[in-house]
């Protein structure tokens, strides 16, 4: 409001109203058309293209994004817009000018929050090129170790179990998707869905195949019978078929299997 007190009173009122309605709108397609028409009437005010360039972000016209940010940036002096326009020029496959921004002096001297949204960018960089452990890397900022979960560090949490899964490091990334999750009290993400993947995943791993599991009992089963079936005509002999045979017989007493193993060892599917 402070900004739009550049503006003639009747002008002011509906240049707030189209940026309402771009926080609004549901479509960002439709929110794109808001924030133009707002910057058809009010091009020289800050906040003005700001939105402009967050609904152009949000639709998917990196071009467009990065020259509202560029705008809103020279009107306002902000340094919170570098990780978005790091993240167009990432979009836009310019990994070297995304760099420069991200590692930039402008970057060092931004507060602490628009460094970390840096690191973030940072990290989906080094994945597009292919270096899994150094976007690890790039996120391992004291705010990760020191034992505290806080929701304003939910997108860093988030991103760093990305990172980890990249890498191959599953067992790690479960356990901060499921920071990321506990930290993420607006739902912004989809933390909790990610550590429900992974939970999946963890526990068909050590399912057994079901046809394995026939073949192996049924193989136990055959060796007992054929062990059974062997008359050595000694004592010994008919002591192995006794012990056999009774082994064999305890399923019929609702203690056994029916595959010669006791039933502690038998494997489970």
């Amino acid at each position: 409001m402070a900004e739009l007190r550049t503006l003639p009173g009747d002008l002011a009122e509906v240049v707030a109203r189209l940026l309402v309605a771009t926080s609004l709108a549901e479509d960002p397609a439709v929110a794109f058309q808001y924030a133009k028409h707002a910057r058809e009437l009010a091009a020289r005010v800050g906040v003005v293209r700001e939105t402009c360039a967050i609904a152009a972000y949000q639709a998917g016209d990196w071009s467009t994004a990065l020259t509202e940010f560029r705008a809103a940036r020279r009107l306002t002096g902000r340094s919170s817009y570098l990780p978005l326009m790091a993240d167009c020029e990432r979009a836009l496959g310019r990994l070297d000018r995304a760099l420069e921004l991200v590692t930039g002096p402008e970057a060092r001297a931004a507060d602490r929050a628009t460094q970390l949204e840096l690191r973030i960018v940072e990290s989906g960089i080094r994945r597009d090129q292919g270096l899994a452990a150094a976007a690890v890397v790039a996120l391992q900022v004291p705010e990760l170790s020191d034992g505290r979960t806080r929701p304003a560090l939910a997108r860093l949490y988030y991103a760093y179990a990305d990172a980890l899964l990249e890498a191959g490091r599953e067992d790690d990334a479960r356990e901060w998707f499921g920071r990321a999750a506990s930290a993420d009290v607006d739902g912004e993400t989809d933390a909790a869905e990610r550590c429900e993947e992974l939970d999946d995943i963890r526990f068909g791993d050590l399912e057994v195949d079901d046809g394995e599991a026939d073949i192996d009992l049924a193989d136990d089963e055959s060796a007992a019978a054929d062990a059974g079936d062997d008359e050595t005509g000694d004592g010994e002999g008919q002591r192995a078929d006794l012990e056999l045979g009774d082994f064999g017989r305890r399923d019929d007493a609702g203690s056994g299997n029916g595959s010669g193993i006791p039933p502690g060892d038998a494997p489970q599917a």
